[in-house]
């Protein structure tokens, strides 16, 4: 079957633009990424083409709100969407199973009960948490916290309920390596405003809240760096947040292992911790690992501005799993983070370039502009960041950076988390007035690759 579909997919490239193939395309993943493109690609592909989802969990999880699960703030079935009601109401093709092998060269994915042939794959799978990186990481069998992921999530809330019987000291942070920062800060903020809230207020020696003292620790070179080098008065932003609310800020700190009790940093010093959430790095999942050739050696797929492997003409990626090198080197290693609208800008590029390869639709390749919006909750205040684009330039100069702080931020985004679980239950990437919204802020989302006239002559 496989030497069938190969052979289909060369025969197409020698048909003429408008003859269309039947093609089965599979997405890997479905969160923000993954859902969002097998969405976008049954709408741009007529339905004599397959579109196959697969999934190893069964439901879709709107992951910026699972710091507000992480704290009992908000229950995680009201951030979830059965994927088996959902998906197939769309035309889509569900599979709820692990992935465990892919091989791009005979384009095959195999799964525990079955192996499927495939025209396309569009790799979304999000990262697995290195949880190995450091002794004591992670919630399941270290002494750690994450907010990364639906269980780890669930399991923060029973911990830091069990934490306000018995309080003590608070360490939130990042280990070295990791990439996504902002649910740290977003974590560390909400601690204090759900203490004040319980009557902890930070008021004298002798308050209650001074006896829960909250460390931030930070692999950043500085707060508010968030692994983009920073963006208009994020740092000064952060570092305001923070001493406001007395929380002892750790920069450029590398932590070195975990204990019960403590978090240990790599010069030796000791931070005291009875309830500790700290961010692991990211890296791919290991049957990406496996397929040489695929992946980059922390296991993230390189992509060509189009969003297709540079070697495997049938691979496509969207989302965390895209290789996205940092802006700078840092004294320790930090990533660069991909938020959820770049995830979705990558999703309207790959389902346009698919179809384009399909012949579906004439034109030019696409590639996603790399904007982003991201909102975070504080509590009794949030702050708004958008990059236009996310990493700057060589120069360190953006199109735009801007960053806004109020209560009205906490409020969108609540609001936004509705909306978009509304747009994937009824099968939405970004409809037309999203779409007329962001250009009309200047955020086109995506553009066209136009050819280089040398390119255009050679092909002439």
């Amino acid at each position: 079957m496989g030497v069938k579909r190969h052979w289909l997919k060369t025969q197409l490239k020698k048909l003429p633009l408008g003859v269309v193939v039947m093609a089965r395309v599979i997405v890997i993943g479905a969160g923000l990424g993954g859902l969002p493109a097998a969405y976008e690609l049954r709408h741009i592909l007529p339905r004599k083409h397959q579109i196959i989802l697969i999934s190893n969990q069964p439901k879709f999880t709107f992951v910026p709100s699972l710091p507000w699960v992480g704290l009992g703030l908000k229950s995680l079935d009201r951030i979830q969407l059965d994927l088996a009601k959902i998906v197939p109401q769309h035309g889509i093709e569900f599979i709820h199973a692990a992935v465990t092998a892919i091989n791009p060269k005979s384009r095959q994915i195999r799964m525990s009960e079955q192996t499927l042939d495939y025209d396309y794959a569009v790799i979304a799978t999000g990262p697995e948490l290195a949880l190995d990186a450091l002794p004591g990481l992670g919630p399941e069998g270290g002494y750690t916290q994450s907010v990364c992921n639906p269980h780890h999530a669930v399991l923060a809330g029973i911990a830091w309920e069990k934490f306000l019987e018995d309080p003590g000291p608070v360490v939130v942070g990042a280990a070295p390596g990791a990439s996504c920062f902002g649910p740290a800060y977003e974590f560390a903020l909400l601690i204090h405003h759900v203490l004040k809230q319980k009557g902890w207020r930070n008021c004298s020696p002798t308050s209650k809240r001074s006896q829960i003292p909250i460390t931030f620790i930070t692999s950043e070179p500085y707060a508010g760096h968030l692994g983009i080098g920073g963006m208009a008065n994020s740092r000064w932003l952060i570092r305001k947040f923070m001493a406001d609310r007395e929380i002892e800020l750790m920069e450029n700190t590398a932590i070195s292992h975990f204990e019960p009790d403590a978090v240990y940093l790599a010069d030796g010093r000791r931070i005291p911790a009875k309830f500790a959430m700290v961010l692991p790095p990211f890296r791919g999942p290991r049957f990406l690992r496996e397929a040489p050739g695929l992946t980059d050696a922390k296991g993230f797929i390189p992509v060509l501005p189009t969003y297709r492997h540079p070697d495997f003409e049938s691979i496509y990626a969207v989302g965390v799993i895209t290789q996205l090198k940092p802006v700078e080197q840092t004294p320790i290693p930090t990533g660069a983070p991909k938020v959820g609208l770049m995830s979705e800008e990558m999703a309207l590029a790959v389902a346009h370039n698919i179809a384009l390869e399909l012949g579906v639709i004439s034109g030019c390749q696409n590639k996603p502009t790399l904007q982003a919006i991201c909102f975070a909750d504080f509590g009794d205040t949030g702050a708004l960041f958008l990059a236009d684009p996310l990493l700057p330039d060589e120069t360190g100069h953006r199109h735009r950076a801007l960053t806004y702080k109020g209560i009205w931020i906490s409020w969108m985004k609540a609001g936004f988390e509705k909306y978009f679980l509304t747009k994937m239950r009824l099968g939405w990437t970004i409809p037309w007035f999203e779409r007329w919204v962001f250009r009309a802020i200047g955020l086109p989302l995506v553009e066209p690759i136009i050819p280089s006239p040398e390119l255009i002559q050679v092909k002439g």
